[in-house]
Parts: C-alpha cells; structure tokens; sequence
C-alpha cells in the first residue's frame, strides 16, 4: 500500500506511530456487547440531521438511506455515541447514469464535537460545505476521495483551516455498485477502520477523542447505504 507521511505539530507524535501499517494481529470480526442503536431505514430520517450545501435527496424508505447530491451534504446520527464501540454499516456507490453517480466519496465523521458548541452539536447551525466543519473536533475518513484517488484519515482539531492528516493512501478505492462493509471501532485510544474486511486505518491517538456524534459525509455522489448499527465493543487482548 503507498503511503504519504504528513505530521503537523501537536499531533507529531502520534503521526510517527500512525506511520505503521496496520496490524496483522487486528481482528476484522471484534466481540460484540449489547445493540446501543440501530435504524433499519424504513421509518424515515427521525433518527438523522441532513446538511446540504446545494440541495439533492436525501430519503431513509424500504431498508435503504439513499443520498443523492449534487454538491457537499452530511448526515449526522442525533444519537450521541459514547465509546468504547463499533459501528457497522455497508454502502454502494451509485453508478447507473444519474446526474450525481459519480463514484467518489464514501466519508465519515465520528466522534465529533463542534468547539462552538461542545454540549450540543446541532446548536451550532451548518450549511454541509466542508469548511465548516473545521471547527469540529473529530476523526475524518475520506475513502475514495477527490474523484476516487485518495483515501485519507484525518484528525480534527476544532481550528478553521487546519486538518491534520494522519494517512493518505492512493489505494483501496471505490468500486462502482461494489458494497463496502464498513465497521469503525473506536476503543480507547484505538482507531481503526474497516472496509469488507481489510483494515484499512489503524490509528493509536495519544490523546483521543472517545464520544461524540457520527455521520455519512459525501459530496457531489450517489450512495445507498443500509444496515447501520452501533454496538458497545468488547475489548480484546489483540485490540
């Protein structure tokens, strides 16, 4: 896997550790405790806060959340998360000749706190442009970014104009109307992100961010994404 090295003050420390590839002794398939929340997508968007920068759909009916935007747009879980947990959910690229299928962008955000407004993130009013988002404290995957070329892990540090990164790879990437089955562990001072099994980022953060809210975060892209579910993790020796 081709990697480009960036470390950025404070966090150079833990950039270094970052730097190592992921750990063969990861389990893709960690203990599972109690359900702490889910959404089947049938009943609606109850359960989500849709920003968007220039409009689109954004729908949650017959087991799918379907995002169909032309522009910037975040779906945030209202739930607040508080770790340690893994949240599992599998998302397809739309490619089928819509306006929007282009296949790019299957990003998250999690364990977000907005730094205007620590004690409620939805006090703080957003617009889903990403610069906004600057000011988040939080983690960012952008998986087959910037038209399917990059695939970034970022931490955020709640200051406008800086996001530090912490991963870029030029691979894995995204497969047209291929499901990505993804699970995110947060564990203590562990990151780590999974796709169809393949740990793609494994992070050990010095100083982590262990709650805060999740969202689906894509921009100009067709996505249905099903099967969300967030569980209280059960940590292991390997872990």
């Amino acid at each position: 896997m081709t990697t480009t090295r960036r470390t950025f003050g404070a966090l150079a420390a833990g950039a270094a550790l970052a730097a190592l590839a992921p750990t063969a002794t990861a389990s893709a398939s960690p203990r599972h405790g109690r359900l702490l929340a889910h959404d089947d997508f049938r009943h609606g968007l109850g359960q989500w806060a849709v920003e968007l920068e220039q409009g689109g759909t954004v729908t949650a009916k017959r087991g799918v959340l379907e995002v169909d935007v032309p522009a910037g747009a975040t779906v945030w879980f209202r739930k607040r998360l508080e770790g340690p947990y893994v949240i599992e959910y599998t998302a397809t690229p739309v490619s089928e000749g819509g306006v929007n299928d282009r296949v790019s962008d299957l990003n998250n955000f999690w364990n977000a706190v907005d730094v205007r407004s620590p004690d409620d993130l939805f006090a703080t009013r957003r617009g889903g442009v990403l610069a906004e988002y600057d000011h988040l404290k939080t983690y960012y995957v952008g998986y087959g970014a910037n038209t399917n070329t990059t695939t970034r892990l970022r931490r955020y540090v709640g200051e406008a104009g800086v996001r530090p990164l912490i991963y870029d790879y030029t691979e894995p990437l995204l497969v047209a109307n291929e499901p990505n089955r993804v699970r995110i562990v947060s564990d203590g001072s562990r990151v780590r992100w999974w796709d169809n099994g393949r740990l793609v980022f494994d992070y050990p953060d010095p100083a982590p961010y262990t709650s805060g809210h999740f969202a689906f975060r894509t921009t100009w892209s067709h996505f249905r994404i099903s099967d969300f579910r967030v569980w209280r993790s059960q940590r292991q020796q390997s872990c």
